[in-house]
């Protein structure tokens, strides 16, 4: 075992119950924090106001229900307002975002540069002078939001599981119009502030981090350990949803969907802290568990 003075985590949104495909990342997390010496952290990312505090309750109480156990009281988002906006200040102070005013809609219809890589920001704000922002303020009606202005379009990260990833780095959102602080900047943010330097998560957002280590690079921090881990789909290659049938732990029950987590890895064991004697990094299924459930 690797000792590490850092930490993991796991970083649920409460807008749904867990299911088993979240469980099992979550369990994954725990894993790789605990095998490596380092702690482990929670924390509920509930800006978003498609959150809710009772089902942040519930997801506690689940991963709780599975044996998992963490270094720190539960942390909230909504808890720690100023800290974003401490960076937000420091980045405008630099000279490092600009407004923008554009809609989704916007971005999609935008004319782009031949071989500008696909999804990316084509920079319509990113030199509007004071009269153009001025005049698309009044136009628009909305508060714009804040973009980062990045100097670079792409950037590499180091996953356990993929290798070295080379992922788009635009001008993306580090504030919305609503004044939020974006998911890229809040997580960046939050894992520095407490000392997070290894990140678990579904490989889904493999793509968000090369947006979230040069932000972290920006901002003084050192770029976390990645390790990204398959997800958990359906029968028909889809995410897991409620109509899947039994997919929530309250419908599993916990002896089951722990049998089931460990026999998706590979493991005899039943219990998590059991698990961990087996736990192997190298020995991961690198595709996707097809969740049948029963």
């Amino acid at each position: 075992m690797t000792s590490s003075s850092g930490a993991g985590r796991f970083a649920p949104s409460p807008s749904a119950d867990l299911h088993i495909g979240n469980l099992r990342t979550a369990v994954l997390a725990w894993l790789f924090a605990r095998s490596t010496g380092r702690r482990f952290l929670m924390r509920v990312e509930d800006l978003d106001d498609r959150t809710f505090p009772e089902i942040a309750e519930r997801q506690l109480a689940d991963l709780a229900a599975l044996g998992l156990t963490w270094d720190e009281e539960a942390t909230r988002q909504t808890e720690h307002p100023q800290r974003y906006d401490a960076v937000v200040d420091g980045l405008r102070e630099r000279g490092l975002l600009f407004e923008c005013f554009c809609t989704r809609r916007d971005i999609a219809q935008a004319p782009r540069a031949p071989h500008a890589p696909e999804g990316a920001y084509p920079g319509t704000c990113r030199n509007l002078t004071d009269a153009e922002r001025e005049r698309r303020r009044e136009e628009t009606g909305r508060p714009p939001a804040l973009r980062l202005r990045s100097d670079v379009t792409a950037y590499t990260v180091h996953d356990v599981l993929h290798g070295d990833y080379t992922g788009l780095v635009d001008d993306f959102v580090v504030r919305r119009g609503d004044g939020v602080p974006a998911y890229n900047l809040a997580g960046v943010v939050d894992d520095a502030a407490s000392g997070v330097d290894q990140v678990v998560r579904g490989d889904d957002l493999l793509s968000s981090s090369p947006r979230q280590a040069y932000l972290a690079r920006l901002l003084g921090h050192p770029e976390p350990v990645y390790a990204h881990v398959p997800l958990v789909l359906n029968a028909d290659g889809a995410r897991l949803a409620k109509r899947d049938g039994a997919v929530t732990l309250a419908e599993i029950g916990v002896p089951e969907a722990l049998a089931q987590i460990a026999d998706s890895l590979g493991y005899a064991a039943r219990t998590v802290e059991d698990m961990l004697g087996e736990f192997d990094p190298a020995r991961l299924p690198r595709t996707p568990w097809i969740y049948q459930p029963g």
